[in-house]
């Protein structure tokens, strides 16, 4: 089933993202060239929530200008990267549809439970834990609805929005990074080939004992819809918080470094 293309919803794309990239330009603008004072934590807090409700491209570039050290304003730093791990979801009409038109209308017999609550929201897509018929913990991950278009729409804007950003702060020259995230961006899209990442890298990383990958479920996922058996876990910020003894960091640091490390020396793959 595709998903609605129309003229108008991209035209009502336009216009959210218009709105929200708009209100950072005057406000930005407003600041640097008027001297007009603005309340920097209550304009963060504005853009995260537009952003969260965006979803697409701008709120995944919000998330990952909000890791780079000192690319943002520390209030908006801070801000974004909430929507990292609190994202806002889509309800369960959405999850409904999305879940028929990738197993069809009878997907909810394919499942012993599914929940009806998102476990997870990002910018292109969010996570449903289930069982299924054996009794086995799933993770079900959604792609939002129209995404091609909204990456195509939303490309377009953040040139104008890495623009302002770049007279803004010349720190960092946001040029190159347009094309990068658009290629990059693009392939987050294909849950077929993530499907296939997933097991390469189940291979490339099968001697690791610290470095953990799901395994596929093939029969429970379609062109939108990728599954995978749940891992259990704890978010990093929060266990690093939790965990503050040296030997604690250094072992998640070297289990970090090895999932990037194996794959990029031993079989020339990049990760991330």
């Amino acid at each position: 089933m595709a998903d609605d293309n129309s003229l108008s919803g991209r035209a009502l794309r336009y216009a959210r993202v218009g709105k929200t990239v708009g209100g950072l330009a005057a406000r930005l603008a407003g600041e640097r060239y008027l001297g007009l004072p603005i309340n920097r934590l209550e304009h963060a807090v504005d853009l995260k929530d537009a952003l969260g409700g965006l979803k697409g491209p701008l709120m995944k570039v919000a998330q990952i200008l909000s890791t780079i050290p000192n690319a943002l304003p520390q209030e908006y730093a801070d801000q974004l990267a909430e929507l990292q791990a609190n994202a806002p979801a889509m309800g369960w009409r959405f999850v409904k549809r999305r879940m028929s038109g990738e197993l069809g209308p009878d997907w909810q017999n394919r499942f012993s439970e599914f929940g009806q609550e998102a476990a997870a929201a990002a910018s292109l897509g969010q996570v449903h834990k289930a069982l299924d018929l054996e009794g086995r913990e799933i993770a079900c991950k959604l792609q939002y609805p129209d995404m091609q278009a909204v990456v195509d729409a939303d490309l377009r804007q953040l040139k104008l929005v890495f623009n302002i950003y770049r007279r803004y702060d010349k720190a960092i020259d946001p040029t190159s990074i347009h094309g990068e995230l658009s290629a990059r961006l693009r392939e987050e899209l294909d849950y077929v080939r993530e499907a296939k990442q997933i097991r390469l890298y189940q291979e490339m990383l099968k001697g690791e004992d610290c470095v953990h990958v799901p395994d596929v479920v093939d029969e429970l996922c379609g062109e939108r819809l990728v599954s995978m058996n749940w891992l259990h876990g704890t978010p990093l910020l929060p266990y690093i918080d939790a965990h503050p003894e040296p030997e604690d960091r250094n072992q998640v640091a070297l289990n970090m470094f090895r999932a990037w490390y194996v794959p990029l020396y031993f079989y020339g793959v990049i990760h991330g």
